[in-house]
Protein backbone atom coordinates (compact mmCIF):
# COMPACT_ATOMS: atom_id res chain seq x y z
CA UNK A 1 0.00 0.00 0.00
CA UNK A 2 1.18 3.37 -0.97
CA UNK A 3 0.44 6.40 1.20
CA UNK A 4 0.83 9.96 -0.68
CA UNK A 5 -0.02 13.11 1.62
CA UNK A 6 -0.47 16.35 -0.64
CA UNK A 7 -1.10 20.20 1.12
CA UNK A 8 -4.43 20.70 -1.74
CA UNK A 9 -3.32 24.17 -0.88
CA UNK A 10 0.17 24.17 -2.61
CA UNK A 11 -1.33 21.57 -5.41
CA UNK A 12 -4.16 24.55 -6.46
CA UNK A 13 -1.85 27.54 -5.76
CA UNK A 14 1.19 25.68 -8.10
CA UNK A 15 -1.71 24.04 -10.74
CA UNK A 16 -3.04 27.30 -11.46
CA UNK A 17 0.21 28.84 -13.07
CA UNK A 18 0.58 25.49 -15.62
CA UNK A 19 -0.80 25.18 -18.80
CA UNK A 20 -3.11 22.22 -19.31
CA UNK A 21 -0.47 20.15 -21.12
CA UNK A 22 1.93 21.20 -17.79
CA UNK A 23 -0.64 19.36 -15.96
CA UNK A 24 -1.29 17.03 -18.22
CA UNK A 25 2.52 15.76 -18.08
CA UNK A 26 2.44 16.00 -14.46
CA UNK A 27 -0.45 13.61 -14.17
CA UNK A 28 1.32 11.15 -16.54
CA UNK A 29 4.41 11.39 -14.31
CA UNK A 30 2.50 10.63 -11.43
CA UNK A 31 0.68 7.15 -13.09
CA UNK A 32 4.46 6.54 -13.38
CA UNK A 33 5.79 6.59 -10.65
CA UNK A 34 2.75 4.81 -8.52
CA UNK A 35 3.32 2.42 -11.15
CA UNK A 36 6.78 1.88 -10.82
CA UNK A 37 6.55 1.93 -6.42
CA UNK A 38 4.14 -1.06 -7.47
CA UNK A 39 6.70 -3.01 -9.57
CA UNK A 40 4.68 -3.48 -12.86
CA UNK A 41 5.81 -3.11 -15.81
CA UNK A 42 3.32 -0.92 -18.59
CA UNK A 43 2.56 -4.31 -20.29
CA UNK A 44 1.37 -5.52 -16.68
CA UNK A 45 -0.59 -2.34 -15.90
CA UNK A 46 -2.41 -2.85 -19.22
CA UNK A 47 -3.29 -6.44 -18.68
CA UNK A 48 -4.64 -5.64 -15.31
CA UNK A 49 -6.51 -2.57 -16.62
CA UNK A 50 -7.82 -3.59 -19.42
CA UNK A 51 -5.97 -1.52 -21.90
CA UNK A 52 -2.89 -1.71 -24.66
CA UNK A 53 0.29 -1.08 -23.41
CA UNK A 54 0.17 1.49 -25.85
CA UNK A 55 -2.64 3.39 -24.33
CA UNK A 56 -0.54 3.04 -20.68
CA UNK A 57 2.32 4.28 -21.88
CA UNK A 58 0.56 7.43 -24.05
CA UNK A 59 -1.00 8.56 -20.64
CA UNK A 60 2.28 8.26 -18.93
CA UNK A 61 3.97 10.69 -22.21
CA UNK A 62 0.74 12.86 -21.99
CA UNK A 63 -0.14 12.32 -25.64
CA UNK A 64 -3.23 12.33 -25.71
CA UNK A 65 -5.27 9.68 -23.58
CA UNK A 66 -9.20 9.33 -22.58
CA UNK A 67 -10.26 9.19 -19.46
CA UNK A 68 -11.54 5.71 -19.23
CA UNK A 69 -7.90 4.88 -20.06
CA UNK A 70 -7.07 7.00 -16.71
CA UNK A 71 -10.19 5.42 -14.91
CA UNK A 72 -9.41 2.07 -15.54
CA UNK A 73 -4.86 2.61 -14.84
CA UNK A 74 -6.15 4.53 -11.54
CA UNK A 75 -8.55 1.45 -10.75
CA UNK A 76 -5.75 -1.33 -11.32
CA UNK A 77 -2.93 0.72 -9.23
CA UNK A 78 -5.69 1.10 -6.28
CA UNK A 79 -5.56 4.86 -6.74
CA UNK A 80 -8.75 5.54 -7.10
CA UNK A 81 -9.15 7.95 -4.32
CA UNK A 82 -7.39 10.19 -6.30
CA UNK A 83 -10.64 10.65 -7.93
CA UNK A 84 -12.52 11.79 -4.57
CA UNK A 85 -9.45 13.88 -3.21
CA UNK A 86 -9.87 16.29 -6.98
CA UNK A 87 -13.73 17.62 -5.44
CA UNK A 88 -13.70 16.69 -1.32
CA UNK A 89 -16.95 16.93 -0.26
CA UNK A 90 -17.34 20.44 2.35
CA UNK A 91 -17.98 19.46 5.88
CA UNK A 92 -20.83 21.33 7.84
CA UNK A 93 -21.16 22.42 11.05
CA UNK A 94 -24.20 20.95 12.79
CA UNK A 95 -24.90 25.00 14.05
CA UNK A 96 -25.08 25.61 10.02
CA UNK A 97 -27.42 23.73 9.42
CA UNK A 98 -29.76 24.83 11.87
CA UNK A 99 -29.66 28.27 10.41
CA UNK A 100 -30.17 27.40 6.76
CA UNK A 101 -33.91 26.41 5.65
CA UNK A 102 -32.11 23.52 3.12
CA UNK A 103 -29.44 22.64 1.12
CA UNK A 104 -29.26 23.74 -2.15
CA UNK A 105 -30.21 21.64 -4.82
CA UNK A 106 -28.73 23.56 -8.12
CA UNK A 107 -27.54 26.68 -9.03
CA UNK A 108 -29.45 29.21 -10.84
CA UNK A 109 -28.49 32.08 -13.20
CA UNK A 110 -29.63 35.54 -12.01
CA UNK A 111 -31.78 37.38 -14.02
CA UNK A 112 -31.05 40.58 -15.65
CA UNK A 113 -32.88 43.68 -14.10
CA UNK A 114 -35.30 45.03 -15.98
CA UNK A 115 -34.84 48.12 -18.01
CA UNK A 116 -36.84 50.92 -17.19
Amino acid sequence: MIIVIIDLNWVIMSTQLKTPQELQADLGEGMRALRIAQKMTQKDLALKAGVSPKAVAQLERAEGSSVETLIRALRALRATDFIGNMAPQPEVSPLALLHSPRPLQRVRRRRPAPSA
